[in-house]
């Protein structure tokens, strides 16, 4: 079957306990829309306790179990709401891919003194002050935890930079350690070095955290199974320290892990080509090329050549190691990456991920359910958000589950109207697809021979009308304007 993942949250997700919950009833539904793995969020403890999104992780061996940070459960549920949401879609045969944010810790217990070196926030490699002794909370002794599963200890020593120090304005502090004052070593030379995103910044180099951090991927796993890592943030985290510790992942734990990357980097394939060369091919990237050539193309809208849709991607250029997505939670409306698809270009480019044969395609969680919340403007104003439901998304992935296989021929000679047909193979009957962002179009396409006499319906329901396939295995295919129809045989 095609594998199709789906992100089980935005940035956003209702709290109170419920998500957990909520997949595990999802379970059945999720597998009848062909659904194949499930990114689940940051499951440990952040320093916001129940109300934490899970990317400002505090205790890692938290997963809803202990009374740290104001709370026992998450905001997405307690640890045995998490087991046993992974156990029922484990029993859909759906795979699980938990997220891993390793890069950097927040909500340190003590504040610990020690000496360190203000640096240009634009250019990090530039030091702008003589070396000052500093407070800041880099103490890690997770009070609540009572050494449980880890006796482990963070200190300053096991950082290599802060943006906080008590009594002094917030800035970026390069902390002096026996590691020296240089950052670790990047693929990109963004703001200097890019290694410093936020909070405490986790020192790789230090053999103790190395360390610690593979001891707890494997006790991770055996607590809960999963089949897939999502890898925060790598643009900020050492090539070198992924790729040995996905290594280690899964010579410990027996099974060949799943791994894709976070590393957003739109307009740059090269630096994702970059990335994939150094850590040897051990994981997959999120396309954010395409990613942002959809959201340019929805805002271009008639005037924008759909011929260009995949110039400069990852799924055209390595599509092995591509994850193809059309929003997430950093591009959703009203977040920093800010880069979201405009609704009625959304139904052709989950068409474009999910009905061809290149990417592993991620659906995101409002696209397939809505979402309505309220957040800060950049003015700093109130701002209500509404994300309705893809208009056919449900239909898009049963053609994706039961027709997107086999010979693939493209035809994308006109600007605006793209086409595409799909064979299908012994198992399962084929699809043609059609999506144009400016008039109605007529596309004619080669279906194949064993398709002579055949009639094809709009299984997205914008034509009553069936197209009946020639005697030389053409057929005349329809779309209305600025939208896709699907074509699958009677």
């Amino acid at each position: 079957m095609n594998e199709t993942m789906i992100q089980f949250f935005h940035w956003y997700s209702e709290g109170d306990g419920k998500l957990w919950k909520e997949a595990q009833n999802q379970a059945d539904y999720l597998s009848e829309l062909g659904i194949t793995s499930v990114w689940f969020p940051p499951a440990y403890k952040g320093t916001n306790g129940g109300y934490s999104i899970g990317y400002d992780a505090y205790d890692l061996f938290d997963l809803g179990e202990f009374d740290q940070k104001g709370s026992i459960p998450t905001k997405y549920g307690t640890k045995d709401d998490y087991t046993h949401a992974i156990k029922a879609l484990k029993d859909k045969n759906i795979q699980v891919i938990v997220d891993i944010v390793l890069g950097h810790k927040a909500g340190g217990d003590e504040l610990e003194t020690f000496k360190a070196l203000k640096v240009d926030e634009e250019n990090r490699e530039k030091i702008i002050s003589n070396e000052i002794e500093i407070q800041s909370y880099t103490k890690f002794t997770f009070p609540g935890r009572k050494k449980k599963y880890s006796d482990f200890e963070w200190n300053y020593t096991c950082f290599s930079g802060v943006d906080y120090a008590e009594g002094m304005d917030s800035h970026i502090f390069k902390i002096k350690n026996e590691y020296g004052t240089d950052w670790e070593e990047m693929i990109d030379d963004e703001k200097g070095n890019y290694d410093y995103l936020m909070f405490n910044d986790v020192e790789h180099r230090n053999p103790f955290v190395r360390e610690e951090l593979n001891n707890w991927a494997t006790w991770y796993f055996e607590q809960t199974d999963f089949d897939g890592v999502r890898l925060d943030a790598l643009k900020h985290i050492s090539f070198d320290f992924y790729k040995e510790w996905i290594t280690l992942l899964r010579s410990n734990s027996g099974k060949n892990i799943f791994a894709v990357g976070e590393y957003w980097a739109p307009g740059y394939l090269n630096l994702l080509q970059k990335y994939i060369e150094v850590t040897e091919g051990c994981m997959s990237l999120f396309d954010s090329s395409l990613q942002n050539n959809f959201h340019t193309a929805s805002k271009e809208g008639g005037s924008y050549d759909l011929r260009r849709i995949f110039d400069e991607t990852l799924t055209q250029a390595d599509p092995f190691h591509s994850v193809s997505l059309v929003d997430n939670h950093d591009t959703q409306p009203l977040q920093d990456l800010e880069a979201p698809v405009e609704e009625w270009f959304k139904p052709l480019a989950y068409a474009l991920i999910l009905l061809r044969k290149d990417g592993y395609p991620c659906v995101f969680y409002p696209d397939l359910y809505g979402a309505h919340y309220v957040d800060k403007d950049r003015e700093g104003n109130d701002q209500e958000i509404f994300l309705n439901k893809v208009d056919g998304i449900e239909e898009l992935l049963k053609a994706r589950k039961n027709n997107a296989y086999g010979n693939q021929r493209d035809y994308f000679e006109d600007a605006n109207c793209l086409g595409w047909v799909r064979e299908g193979d012994e198992e399962h009957s084929g699809c043609a697809v059609v999506l144009s962002n400016k008039e109605a179009y007529e596309k004619p396409m080669e279906m194949g021979e064993k398709y002579i006499g055949k009639t094809f319906y709009d299984a997205l329901g914008r034509f009553e009308d069936k197209v009946t396939i020639d005697e030389n295995g053409w057929g005349n295919f329809p779309v209305p304007a600025g939208n896709v129809s699907v074509w699958l045989a009677e």
